[in-house]
């Protein structure tokens, strides 16, 4: 059994990028974990049903633990490096993952970058000795904004077979009622079905999630 752990920058990211092969995880009895990045001020006019929004999402997929550090959303470069080093650090030492979802490095929103920065100096094979395997996520409405200059664009090495999971991955973004929108919006329902369709075809399979493998060890 495999501790999985996926770090959301905002809370959708997770449903977005690996929300499919999270439930294959739980299917095949892996535990997984859910660390959400930032939150909205209190009193934004949203605060509250975003919250009833993640407790829904995590019986959804009934996620073993759900972790939230809270950080100010549209806001993450206003924190140190370090300051976000110590945080994901200790979601990390707490948990002990051997996989590791993450956003991808070039992602176009600030805060996906500096999380990734972050998330990844916390992969170190001498003090973070249980991670296996190191995956970063396509995220919709971030992933394909990317500049595709100097080899930054998403090319991704892993697809994984969604297709008997990818329904309930739909009904799962359906939650998110202030995230979707009519296509030809990034993160319309119609969208989220293209581009997993696009990665099955590539790999032989009607719905598939791809991902950039950035590290795994073998014992």
């Amino acid at each position: 059994m495999s501790q999985v752990l996926v770090i959301a920058v905002h809370p959708d990211d997770e449903t977005l990028g690996c929300g499919a092969t999270l439930l294959k995880h739980k299917a095949q009895g892996d535990s997984i974990h859910w660390l959400i990045c930032t939150t909205l001020d209190k009193k934004h006019h949203y605060y509250t049903t975003r919250k009833q929004e993640i407790d829904d999402v995590q019986r959804a997929y009934d996620f073993n633990t759900v972790h939230q550090l809270d950080l100010q959303t549209m806001r993450v470069d206003e924190y140190s490096m370090s300051e976000l080093v110590t945080q994901i650090s200790a979601v990390i030492q707490k948990i002990q993952p051997d996989i590791l979802y993450l956003p991808f490095v070039s992602d176009v929103h600030s805060d996906h970058r500096k999380i990734f920065e972050a998330a990844y100096s916390c992969t170190k094979s001498f003090r973070y000795p249980f991670i296996k395997k190191v995956y970063m996520m396509e995220t919709l409405s971030e992933t394909e904004f990317a500049p595709t200059c100097n080899n930054n664009g998403f090319i991704p090495n892993i697809f994984v077979n969604i297709t008997p999971y990818f329904k309930t991955k739909l009904d799962i973004m359906k939650i998110y009622k202030s995230e979707i929108a009519p296509f030809p919006f990034p993160r319309s329902l119609e969208n989220i079905e293209a581009l997993a369709k696009y990665r099955g075809s590539t790999c032989g399979y009607q719905y598939a999630e791809s991902f950039m493998l950035l590290k795994e060890i073998q014992e």
